[in-house]
């Protein structure tokens, strides 16, 4: 329905994240979503705006989650969503246990619940999974600049 008003891009983007991206967020606490099922909703959420035809299908995928600012549409990915709020509600239960008995109650759920299961167990997983990310990049910068200056040490000679 978004996708077929006559909204301009923009306001159909942020219709899509009040609306469709919004309900998903909830629907991660609460529902065990796996990683498959959230990257073929991903897709689909890319068809529909080719679909529309508000994105061409030639066009870059990236293009559609680059920030305005940056050039692109500023759709939100479904799965970096999932990462962030699996995280979020973690890090919820992380801090806000001593101060609230109910808050206790859902940790100790949690920590009794097989590993696929618990919230906790993800988090830790996701944050793993970022900070080895983060550890390539750096390892690949690092190399970059390691080339960089051997080339212009070379140049000088």
């Amino acid at each position: 329905m978004i996708l077929k008003s006559e909204l301009n891009a923009r306001n159909i983007i942020t219709a899509i994240e009040a609306l469709a991206v919004l309900i998903l967020r909830y629907s991660f606490a609460i529902i065990n979503w796996r990683t498959e099922e959230i990257k073929q909703i991903d897709r689909k959420t890319r068809k529909m705006p080719t679909m529309y035809k508000m994105h061409h299908p030639k066009a870059n995928i990236g293009r559609l989650y680059v920030t305005t600012k940056e050039g692109g549409r500023g759709l939100v990915q479904d799965e970096a969503a999932y990462k962030a709020e699996i995280i979020n509600i973690a890090e919820y239960l992380n801090t806000k246990y001593k101060e609230d008995q109910f808050v206790n109650i859902v940790k100790v759920h949690e920590s009794t619940q097989p590993s696929m299961n618990s919230i906790l167990r993800s988090a830790a997983k996701i944050l793993e999974e970022l900070n080895q990310f983060s550890e390539m990049n750096d390892a690949k910068q690092d190399g970059m600049q390691h080339t960089k200056r051997r080339l212009r040490e070379f140049l000088k000679k």
